[in-house]
């Protein structure tokens, strides 16, 4: 008995993959390691988890602040894990970030186990140490956002969609749409972006008979559906008054919020209700162009190196890494709403590039190389295997997603982050076929060439986007890379050509592993995500968006005279809000929501609330949005300024203790360019802001 259990512990060990252990390890440290030393994330987030943690209406509903008045302008389910994970162990950076590890290392384990059973384990690996080493997945993987999350179980849908088809079960089916309907309910439509591509690959490689796949078909629609629909309906059919606003809608809708600003405003450009357009930000043709379209808007702010993470809008510096010839290159994130110009080539331009496709042309390459070689040539040419029909699906996903990246309006760079697994599985994949095509192809078929082409168009690529930061890394990349693309060829040893095609595959890694290293080394949780050197300058734009200081003698003042009044105080945004409700865990209303312009109060109610004492103070942070403009107006007229010198502050001045634990100079931005307006808006207070308090608790006396 001892014998046969020593026995099936062996055969256990002998199973255990050390090399994607290794990989996974990495991953787990890349993507969590010094997230606790990180402040708040982002901080509009938080301040929604640390509403959640309060009351389950609060969670359900993922309130923005404790007393239910807006919630985000983004389904609960991602931030429903980050509320667990906070109610286990306390709102913190760490605790708000770690589900986003998690799911980012659990996609990573995906990748490896998609790609392996049909592929091979060399292919598996490399899949998932390409998913590893992709920049913005890294920088995604550190923050309190939704993509990681999202990744996670769209990647867990398709692993469902395959066990679908091998084990010719209706249930797996089902299971996977259902995914997808749960995934409409953490970053809404961006989770339907691959179903095309799914029902494709159902259709093509399942066994079943027609009529039996149009039955499965609709069944797994019908699931799709109703994990879609279940907690937007639920709140969209809850009384406004018994609910919190849905913050980014125009009418206090969910399925308004889906199919608007976080659905045909994405592709479109925002151009309506709560959305402002970001003029030139999807079409910036030429320099001269952009010019020429922002002539008439006003100077961004300048900032210097001390005060360039206040906020979380990244600017050029002034001091650089050694080698990095100018100062907002292309890869270190210092535009972080540049997308470049709509078009076929958007996604290898230097705007969105070094975040995501240092490996998209390998992949490509590979991907047709793969096609091809894996082909039963005794078929027809519609008839596909297996493999080409698990290829399909991985292209499918890869022509969807940056098919809509390249001609869409309106996103930032750090949504890529949907291309990664397309991309990281058409690497394993081709990579393995391009070797195979070495083997059974001669240097008389063209077929042979795959693998030489792949690294020459990958090491000139690489070299382009490295080249404004370390000239010395630039040539590394390209002597060796095209050295090798001629060794490759060239070279008749096996001996020999393995040994230049394995160093080859490593030079094609360092400079993407470096960017990836960038958001750990530097320890960032960004709320606007981004990889590259510029981050080791500046030490990352830590802090949430809008990210405000709390001023502590303000504070103070304001919890001293409190008294019975709901909320702490009132502001316009977000912005200025959130820092307050993280360290007060209080009530504070952002009468706009996350940009100030959601119309989800009116000036009767808000008086409502002055005269019931509900509402006690108004910190006005220097920024009202357009739907409230008549309440602050209102608060102007009647309510009193209370001096700086009450709470003993100075004039125009915050304490210079922010919400991140930084002490950090005036003049600092603490603001995004805000994703609602096409100029530079100021959401939240600066500690140089013109910040006014007003006192409303005598207005009706």
């Amino acid at each position: 008995m001892k014998n046969k259990n020593r026995s099936q512990a062996r055969h256990y060990k002998c199973h255990i993959d050390w090399i994607l252990t290794i990989i996974l390890l990495i991953a787990l440290v890349l993507y969590g390691y010094g997230t606790w030393k990180t402040g708040s994330a982002n901080d509009f987030y938080t301040s929604a988890i640390t509403s959640m943690t309060q009351s389950f209406k609060n969670f359900w509903y993922a309130s923005f602040d404790p007393a239910g008045y807006i919630t985000v302008d983004k389904p609960p389910v991602a931030l429903w894990f980050m509320t667990i994970s906070a109610k286990i162990f306390g709102v913190s950076n760490f605790s708000v970030v770690l589900p986003s590890v998690l799911f980012g290392v659990g996609s990573v384990y995906l990748m490896y186990r998609l790609i392996k059973p049909k592929f091979g384990t060399n292919a598996g690996r490399i899949a998932a140490f390409v998913m590893t080493i992709t920049p913005i997945v890294v920088a995604d993987s550190r923050t309190n956002n939704m993509d990681a999350t999202l990744i996670y179980f769209l990647l867990l849908s398709l692993w469902m969609l395959q066990k679908a088809v091998d084990k010719k079960k209706i249930f797996w089916l089902m299971g996977s749409f259902a995914l997808i309907g749960f995934s409409f309910n953490i970053k809404m439509l961006q989770a339907f972006m691959i179903v095309p591509a799914m029902l494709l690959f159902y259709w093509i490689a399942s066994k079943t008979n027609w009529k039996k796949k149009i039955v499965h078909t609709m069944l797994a629609m019908i699931s799709l559906t109703v994990l879609t629909l279940a907690w937007p309906l639920s709140v969209d059919m809850t009384s406004a008054n018994n609910r919190p606003y849905e913050g980014g809608s125009e009418h206090n809708s969910v399925m308004e919020l889906a199919f608007g600003y976080n659905g045909a405003q994405r592709l479109l450009g925002q151009t309506t209700g709560t959305g402002g357009t970001f003029k030139g930000m999807g079409n910036q043709k030429s320099k001269s162009n952009n010019n020429q379209a922002n002539k008439n808007q006003p100077t961004p702010p300048k900032i210097n190196k001390n005060n360039q993470r206040k906020g979380n809008l990244k600017m050029p510096v002034g001091n650089k890494p050694a080698g990095m010839k100018h100062g907002g290159a292309p890869g270190g994130g210092s535009n972080i709403f540049n997308i470049g110009t709509a078009g076929p080539l958007r996604l290898f331009q230097s705007a969105l590039g070094p975040q995501i496709s240092w490996l998209l042309s390998f992949a490509i390459i590979g991907m047709i190389a793969s096609y091809i070689v894996y082909a039963d040539h005794r078929r027809k040419w519609h008839q596909i295997n297996e493999k080409q029909k698990q290829i399909v699906l991985w292209t499918g996903w890869l022509v969807l997603v940056g098919g809509f990246f390249s001609v869409a309006s309106f996103f930032h760079p750090y949504y890529t982050i949907m291309l990664a697994p397309a991309i990281a599985s058409l690497s394993g994949i081709g990579l393995m076929g391009m070797l195979k095509a070495l083997k059974i192809f001669n240097r008389k078929d063209i077929r042979f060439y795959f693998l030489p082409l792949a690294i020459a168009v990958t090491t000139m690529l690489q070299a382009w986007y490295v080249s404004s930061y370390y000239s010395w890394l630039t040539i590394l990349i390209l002597v060796i890379g095209i050295t090798a693309s001629l060794g490759i060829i060239f070279i008749k040893s096996k001996k020999i050509m393995k040994k230049v095609i394995i160093a080859s595959l490593i030079t094609i890694a360092i400079a993407p592993s470096f960017w990836s290293m960038t958001p750990t080394i530097a320890k960032t949780s960004d709320a606007i995500p981004s990889a590259g050197p510029d981050l080791l300058n500046s030490h990352g734009n830590q802090g949430g968006i809008g990210s405000g200081s709390v001023n502590n003698k303000l504070l103070k003042f304001l919890q001293k005279n409190q008294g019975n009044a709901k909320y702490l105080f009132a502001t316009a945004d977000s912005g200025t809000a959130a820092p307050y409700i993280i360290k007060t865990k209080k009530a504070v209303m952002a009468m706009g929501g996350f940009n100030g312009t959601d119309p989800a109060i009116t000036l009767s109610k808000f008086k409502q609330l002055v005269k019931s004492g509900q509402i006690k103070y108004y910190l006005d942070g220097g920024k009202s949005g357009s739907t409230n403009s008549s309440i602050v107006n209102w608060i102007k007229k009647h309510g009193k300024k209370v001096s700086a010198k009450t709470y003993g502050g100075t004039s125009n001045s915050k304490n210079k203790q922010g919400h991140l634990g930084n002490k950090q100079k005036s003049g600092a931005l603490n603001q995004m360019m805000s994703r609602k307006s096409s100029n530079y808006q100021m959401s939240g207070g600066s500690q140089n802001s013109s910040e006014t308090l007003y006192d409303l608790s005598n207005i009706y006396k």
